[in-house]
Formats: structure tokens, C-alpha cells, sequence
């Protein structure tokens, strides 16, 4: 019989549900919510309640996608953390629900190790023990990977996050949420050098990104009282500088670990990885020190049900399933 999977993501702000059959993704269906951008940022309730709006039609299109009966699956899937809790909880109660009436297991999924087992969706697949780069708006971590369900966080932002520091920046430039993927559009016709922004200092392989926040903010705000339209005549300028700084200083620690480790299969995850200024600079790094690189598709970079799939086909594999009383944490420890 085949392993057939119904995965559910439901962390944030994406309502998800992808379809896994013997370790292949067959549909990946994703709900967006735009009901954010007026608020400049997430708002929690607006998420949980267009959850609970999109959850059916999602499932039943990623079930109807993949051509899988819902009486034929093997187990249900669903990020059980870390993430808003009030959209873990839609999640997590779907998925008990359908796994108590279907009578199969239930695979409860850590966003995070996900992200990781993202670039396990297609091929080429990195080799065990590699290391992964997971940026996104809420963490930034490089994850040693012995194995599937092994996986050590050897160093993360003591602060702020990559992508608060994109978004966070794009804010202070006026640019409209969600902001870092127009900090990239921005960059890409700009000068990264015309502008220099200081790299903290972090011993070891942890990362921190606040103090260059408070700096950009200082440097816009002194810039703006000499010259008022500052930001729109030098925007491109600004944002390929400030994207410039963000991608070394997360390439700096990669390469650190990388030779801390020995270990020269890398990989990147996560929302901020779709960013076309890191997935280049990940090329490059990786041409330089030789490097086997692993990137996944756009579509899998950011929040989606494939990955939560791909985590749950390996803990299938392992009987690694979750009793049904298991319960959804909004800030949980990487296994």
C-alpha cells in the first residue's frame, strides 16, 4: 500500500494543504490572506478567522489535485509549531478531527525542521550530515541535519529575525507591507556599495540584527533632515545597500560554520529564501568554497503544506505519530 499523506499548514498567515504519495508531493494548495496589508502586519484574529474560512475548500482542492481519496490516506499532517497560536489551533483541530473520523494516525509537524525538508521535495536532495540556513520573518538559524528527524540549531539571531529586518527596514523607507520582496525588487536596479552599514559583531555563529535596524533608522533620519525627499531619489540605492548587509551578514555565519564543521552541503529555507539577492549569493558562496548548494522552488520557500508533508513522510516512516489530545504551541524548542 502506498504512503499517502494530507498535510495542513496553518502557522501564520497561509492556509495550506498539500497531498504526499511514497515521498512525492502530488498537490500543494495554498490560501493567501490579504487582509493584512491594511494593518501594516499580521493581525492575529484576522488570521485565525480567515483560516477557518479557507481550511475546507483547500483541503478538498489539494485532495481533488492529487487525485487521492481521502478514504485512502495513511495519516494527517499539521504544523503543530511553533507559529500564532489562535492559526495553529484551526489547524490542529481540522486535522485531529479528520484523522479521528478517518480512523489513521496523526503526524504532528515542527514548522521550523520543515522548512528544513523542503529541499527534500525535488531533486537533487543534499546529503546527510548537511547544513541549512532557515531565514525567515520570525527566525534565523543555521541547523546541522544528521538525518531527517535529527536536526541541531548550532547557532540563531538573538533578536530580531532576517525578515523583521527586511520588513522592519522597508517600513522605515515608507514601503508598504509585505515589505521585503519589494526591498528585492527595489535592490535588484540599485548600487549595494553606494551605502555602508555596519555588520554587528556576534561571537560564534549566533546572529542579531537590531542594532543594524537602529542604525538604518539613524542613517535615514539624519539623510532626511538635510535633504526631505532623500528616500525616493536614492530609494533603489538604499535598498540594494541594505539588502547587501543583511545577505553578508547571514553568509558570513554560513561560511563560519561551514568551516567550523567541514561540512560543505548547504542549504537555505525559509520565507526569506525566496529572495533573489540570497539565493545568488548562496551560488556564488558556494562556487567560491566549493560548496554543494541546495535551493528549494520558490513555492516551497515560503509557508506551505509540501514541506509539512515531507516532514510527515519521514516520522511515518519512523512511527513517529502523535496521540490525539497532542497540543498546538505558539514557541516550541527544535527538537
Amino acid at each position: 500500500m502506498p504512503i499517502s499523506i494530507l498535510a495542513i499548514e496553518s502557522s501564520c498567515d497561509e492556509t495550506s494543504a498539500a497531498v504526499i504519495v511514497d515521498g512525492k508531493v502530488l498537490s500543494n494548495i495554498i490560501a493567501n490572506q490579504t487582509v493584512h496589508e491594511q494593518y501594516g502586519g499580521v493581525v492575529p484574529e484576522l488570521a485565525s478567522r480567515a483560516h477557518q474560512e479557507n481550511i475546507v475548500p483547500v483541503v478538498d482542492l489539494a485532495l481533488r489535485r492529487s487525485g487521492v481519496n481521502k478514504k485512502d490516506l495513511s495519516a494527517i499532517a499539521f504544523t503543530q509549531s511553533p507559529g500564532l497560536i489562535g492559526s495553529l489551533l484551526v489547524g490542529s483541530c481540522f486535522a485531529k478531527s479528520m484523522a479521528l473520523a478517518l480512523d489513521v494516525p496523526l503526524i504532528g509537524i515542527h514548522h521550523m525542521q520543515a522548512h528544513v525538508l523542503a529541499n527534500f521535495i525535488d531533486d537533487p536532495k543534499p546529503a546527510f550530515p548537511f547544513l541549512c540556513l532557515t531565514v525567515s520573518g520570525g527566525h534565523t538559524q543555521i541547523v546541522l541535519c544528521e538525518s531527517p528527524l535529527q536536526m541541531k540549531v548550532i547557532g540563531e539571531t538573538l533578536d530580531d529575525a532576517a525578515g523583521e529586518a527586511f520588513d522592519k527596514s522597508a517600513k522605515l523607507l515608507g514601503l508598504p507591507y509585505p515589505g521585503g520582496p519589494l526591498i528585492d525588487k527595489y535592490a535588484k536596479e540599485g548600487n549595494p556599495e553606494r551605502f555602508r552599514f555596519p555588520e554587528p559583531q556576534i561571537p560564534g555563529l549566533n546572529f542579531s540584527f537590531s542594532g543594524l535596524k537602529t542604525a538604518i533608522l539613524y542613517f535615514l533620519q539624519e539623510n532626511k533632515a538635510r535633504q526631505a525627499d532623500f528616500v525616493e531619489t536614492n530609494l533603489r540605492d538604499i535598498c540594494a545597500s541594505i539588502q547587501h548587509r543583511i545577505i553578508t551578514i547571514l553568509m558570513n555565519k554560513l561560511v563560519k560554520a561551514s568551516r567550523e564543521t567541514g561540512i560543505r552541503e548547504l542549504c537555505v529555507a525559509g520565507g526569506v529564501s525566496a529572495n533573489s539577492g540570497l539565493r545568488n549569493a548562496l551560488q556564488a558562496y558556494g562556487a567560491q568554497h566549493q560548496w554543494n548548494v541546495y535551493i528549494p522552488a520558490f513555492e516551497y520557500c515560503t509557508d506551505n503544506a509540501a514541506m509539512i508533508a515531507m516532514a510527515a513522510h519521514y516520522k511515518y516512516l519512523a512511527g513517529a505519530f502523535s496521540p490525539l489530545d497532542v497540543i498546538p504551541s505558539a514557541r516550541a524548542a527544535f527538537e
